[in-house]
């Protein structure tokens, strides 16, 4: 009796039981639209301090040129105004720092981007984009362009490193599949495969290059964003941005998988479908980076961290916030590459490194005194 008088009551005058369920639930959609607006009101912020980025390090370097001219020469290009500037200047931001801060954004985000997969995909916090071996297998197939001249110049160094980082990422799903597959099997064929790869890079190297071809294949494997072009920023644009929002689709999934592919699979996921459309979206990602700017390394392996400390676990967050995390970190560290020892510019997986292991044991200390 008193229950059926409690449900036709009036919301104001129910029983504070009910009060709690009913107020709660009608604060469980405003929480989220609040969560929601806080989460695009960070990412708008971290654009802007992108772009902001993107233009003052285009002004660094031995030429001078000033935000203002940046802004300028950007703007004539665009056909909003018709500013009279210097041909060398325009020359230098448009035609070469311009494109070479944009590339070094688009390989921030996509390697943090392929690192928050593996990492969640791989339930491994040192996971990063290379360990399915792509790094190996690109290296191996620009040195085969480089020095052998197998295809000749219609691949290109770029193309190589494009068509061995597929054969090492094909490799590492033929060993899983034949060792049964799962987490663990990938990791252990990513792990042959790296090692059968680094092999042949440095056989090839050893038996066939003199010490000009050497030269120039070894500062293209530590990561170099030398001669890029808008045709590379085009490229690398289209691939980062469609598998961020890919990834950002299967945000859900990741959450899941992040506790097991048990709990996964409970919650309806397709787990072997899932991983497989990820770890071929995270492989033609850094195969796609990886031919055009070498091997960078350490940007997928720390920034996922980083960014868990500013928004939580959460991957529809974690996604955008390490994408626009390392952007901004990759613009910096190509802009210290490019004038810390000027006029020869440093590698910038190099500067990446430097930068990188720091900022990993700083990560490991903090979370060794939250444990």
């Amino acid at each position: 009796m008193g229950r059926a008088r409690g449900r036709a009551l009036n919301p104001e005058t129910v029983t504070s039981g009910d009060t709690v369920t009913n107020s709660g639930t009608a604060r469980r959609p405003a929480s989220r639209a609040r969560r929601a607006t806080i989460t695009g009101l960070l990412v708008l912020a971290g654009v802007v301090l992108l772009l902001v980025s993107v233009g003052v390090a285009i002004t660094l370097g031995p030429a001078d040129i000033l935000l203002v001219n940046v802004r300028d020469i950007v703007a004539n290009h665009l056909g909003v105004t018709d500013i009279p500037v210097k041909l060398s200047k325009d020359a230098i931001v448009w035609e070469e720092r311009l494109p070479r801060a944009f590339v070094a954004a688009a390989c921030g985000a996509g390697l943090g981007l392929c690192g928050v997969i593996m990492q969640s995909l791989l339930r491994n916090p040192l996971a990063d984009p290379f360990i399915l071996g792509i790094s190996s297998g690109a290296s191996t197939g620009a040195v085969a362009i480089g020095i052998l001249g197998l295809g000749g110049a219609s691949i290109g160094l770029s193309g190589g490193a494009f068509i061995g980082a597929l054969v090492a990422f094909g490799l590492v799903l033929l060993l899983s599949r034949l060792s049964g597959g799962g987490t663990d099997r990938v990791v252990l064929a990513g792990v042959a495969s790296t090692q059968l790869f680094s092999a042949l890079t440095s056989l090839i190297i050893f038996a066939f290059a003199d010490s000009d071809e050497t030269r120039g294949v070894m500062f293209w494997l530590l990561g170099s964003l030398e001669g890029v072009r808008w045709d590379d920023v085009a490229l690398c644009a289209i691939v980062v941005v469609a598998g961020s929002v890919l990834c950002l689709r299967y945000a859900h999934a990741l959450d899941a998988f992040a506790f097991g592919e048990d709990v996964a699979a409970s919650l309806g996921i397709h787990v072997a479908r899932t991983r497989a459309i990820l770890l071929i979206a995270t492989a033609l990602i850094t195969a796609t980076l990886v031919s055009v700017a070498g091997a960078i390394g350490f940007v997928g392996l720390v920034l996922p961290h980083a960014a868990r400390l500013l928004v939580g676990p959460r991957h529809g967050r974690l996604i955008p916030a390490t994408a626009i995390i390392g952007a901004i970190f990759m613009v910096w560290v190509d802009a210290g590459s490019r004038v810390a020892f000027s006029p020869t510019p440093l590698p910038v997986g190099v500067g990446t490194a430097l930068v990188g292991v720091p900022v990993f044991i700083a990560l490991l200390a903090r979370r060794r005194r939250r444990v």
